[in-house]
């Protein structure tokens, strides 16, 4: 997972500044209320970690509420979005454990930032890891809390939690998958790109969007064709990721791109690479892949046998193949006109960005 970049003078994004204020708000209370010694500092750790975000996912949130006819005061909408925001900085945090990630959105990471602040080197690193578990624990906790203050009818409120519970279940179940395939560089393309509808295709784009479609109310067609949308385009959107993980610049993107070669992503670019490398190539994909001492040297050899194999390409269609599907269905999606045009901003900037 990685800090998503989108056009800024788009409209989706006028509901950021009420999503940040929110948050900004709500840590910023808990921060002064806590109780127990040491809590205040892994809130305002917390607050601190979220303000880097770029709220893809509580505005789709947002904008499926629009889509399904929400109008007027977006007050829970806001809300409702803030508290997927809050999950996510849960993600987001726990995967960077998992991941042994030491930064995030160019900082570093929170169990980074936690070990280097405690005394004792021997216990640095436990320190890091489990004080940002809890990080992570704190920001579900209050996540929910904001879903269930959010005022909706009840029909809408059982809608909205299925989703919500859908949502997470997925991403666990993507992110175990990724952990049981990751050094495995003889998985299919099938199971790669399962991988990516789990991990985070329908959590970035499908489920957001209906999120905010249940609370207005929608329709299973409308959720339906939140789905249609939301599936390709997520798919795209990580492949686009998966791309810019190798080839993109680490400058813009806040993260090593060497970080996925190191680890042993078995991305569906790598398997495609592997299906059609010369065995010379193979080989030194297979020496170099999962290498946590690969450097710059290598991560260059890789990404030339990605390109010469025509590896690159061929990924390169998928994600235009996905991005097609996802227009074709905003045309024929009962969503009002102005959700349809700021649905295909969204589309085009996830899936041409370059960070």
């Amino acid at each position: 997972m990685r800090t998503e970049t989108l056009p800024v003078e788009s409209e989706f994004f006028a509901p950021r500044a009420a999503i940040d204020d929110l948050l900004c708000t709500f840590l910023t209370e808990r921060a002064q209320s806590a109780a127990v010694p040491g809590q205040s500092a892994l809130v305002l750790l917390l607050r601190d970690f979220i303000e880097g975000g770029k709220r893809v996912r509580p505005l789709l949130c947002v904008a499926g509420w629009r889509a399904a006819g929400g109008d007027g005061d977006p007050a829970q909408a806001v809300r409702l979005a803030a508290s997927i925001e809050l999950a996510h900085a849960c993600a987001l945090v726990h995967d960077d454990i998992m991941d042994a990630a030491d930064s995030r959105r160019g900082r570093p990471s929170v169990h980074r930032i936690l070990a280097d602040r405690h005394p004792l080197p021997e216990m640095a690193e436990r320190f890091g890891t489990s004080g940002a578990i809890l990080v992570g624990d704190l920001a579900l906790v209050w996540s929910d809390e904001l879903l269930h203050t959010t005022r909706m009818p009840d029909a809408h409120r059982v809608a909205v939690l299925r989703v919500v519970d859908l949502a997470r279940a997925e991403l666990i179940a993507g992110q175990h998958l990724d952990l049981l395939t990751t050094g495995d560089l003889d998985v299919s393309l099938e199971t790669a790109l399962t991988v990516v509808r789990y991990k985070t295709a329908k959590y970035t784009i499908e489920r957001p969007l209906q999120v905010g479609a249940a609370l207005a109310g929608a329709d299973p067609r409308l959720m339906d064709a939140c789905s249609a949308y939301g599936v390709p385009l997520g798919e795209a959107f990580q492949l686009r990721d998966d791309v810019l993980g190798v080839f993109g610049d680490p400058d813009h993107m806040g993260k090593s791109h060497l970080d996925d070669l190191r680890e042993g992503k078995c991305t569906s670019l790598i398997v495609r690479a592997l299906r059609d490398a010369t065995p010379a190539q193979a080989e030194r994909l297979r020496a170099v892949i999962g290498d946590p001492q690969l450097g710059e040297p290598e991560a260059a050899e890789v990404r030339d046998i990605l390109t010469c194999t025509g590896a690159r390409a061929a990924v390169e269609r998928m994600i235009e193949e996905r991005f097609e599907q996802a227009l074709y269905a905003l045309d024929t999606a009962p969503f009002t006109h102005a959700a349809v045009g700021t649905l295909k901003t969204v589309a085009e900037a996830a899936v041409h960005r370059t960070a």
